[in-house]
C-alpha cells in the first residue's frame, strides 16, 4: 500500500541588499509638528460663526405682510344656489359698505380707505352653514371685541351677510384661534358659476 510523503520544505532567511535608511531629522521634526498641529486644531471646538447682521427685509416683510388692513366679510353658504349671483355679491356690498361707514373715523378704516390704498384694498370672503351660524358668529364677534355689521335684508328680514370693520390681520389671526371661541371657524368661501352660460340679458338681470 503505497504512503504518501509530504515534501519538505526549507526557508531560509538572507539579508536584505538594500539596508533601511532612516528618516532624515528634518523630515521626523516635519512630521512630528504637524501631527501635534492636527491634534492640538482637532481637540479645540470649532470658532462660532460670526453673527449674520440682521437683515430687515424678510422681518419687515412679514411684518407687513401680518400687519396688513384687511376687511372680512362672511356669507352665508345656504343662500349660495338658490339666490341669484347678484343678490348675494349686493349683500356683502351692503355689509361692507356699511361697516365701514359705521366706523369711518376709526385710525384704520381712515388708512384703509386713505388716498394710497384706496386702490390696494384687502378682503377675505368666508362662509358659513347658515342662519345659526351667522347669528353664532355675530355673538362671538361682540363678545369678542370686533366690531362689525350684520346686514338684516329687508323687509324679508333675513340676516344674509356679515362684515367686520377693517383691522389689522394679525388681530384677526389671533382672534379665529382663540381656543373654545369656535368648534367650526368660518372657512373661505368656495363657489363656481357657470357664467359663460348666460346671456348678457340673464347676467344683468341676476345682478
Amino acid at each position: 500500500m503505497a504512503s504518501l510523503v509530504s515534501p519538505s520544505y526549507r526557508f531560509t532567511l538572507s539579508p536584505s541588499l538594500t539596508p533601511f535608511r532612516s528618516l532624515p531629522s528634518r523630515v521626523r521634526a516635519f512630521r512630528t509638528q504637524t501631527r501635534l498641529r492636527l491634534s492640538s486644531t482637532m481637540s479645540q471646538a470649532p470658532p462660532p460663526l460670526p453673527d449674520a447682521p440682521a437683515s430687515s427685509g424678510d422681518g419687515e416683510e412679514n411684518k407687513q405682510e401680518n400687519d396688513v388692513i384687511v376687511q372680512y366679510v362672511v356669507l352665508r353658504r345656504d343662500l349660495i344656489g338658490t339666490w341669484p349671483l347678484g343678490s348675494l355679491v349686493t349683500q356683502g356690498c351692503h355689509a361692507s359698505v356699511s361697516a365701514v361707514w359705521e366706523h369711518r373715523d376709526d385710525p384704520l378704516t381712515v388708512e384703509y380707505c386713505s388716498p394710497d390704498k384706496i386702490d390696494s384694498m384687502h378682503k377675505v370672503t368666508l362662509e358659513v352653514k347658515g342662519e345659526p351660524q351667522i347669528l353664532n358668529l355675530a355673538e362671538k364677534l361682540k363678545a369678542g371685541g370686533i366690531a362689525h355689521k350684520l346686514w338684516i335684508e329687508q323687509p324679508e328680514n333675513i340676516p344674509t351677510c356679515l362684515a367686520t370693520k377693517p383691522y389689522a390681520k394679525s388681530t384677526m389671526e389671533r382672534f379665529w384661534l382663540v381656543p373654545g371661541v369656535f368648534s367650526q371657524r368660518p372657512s373661505l368661501l368656495a363657489v363656481t358659476y357657470e357664467l359663460s352660460s348666460l346671456s348678457t340679458a340673464e347676467a344683468l338681470r341676476l345682478a
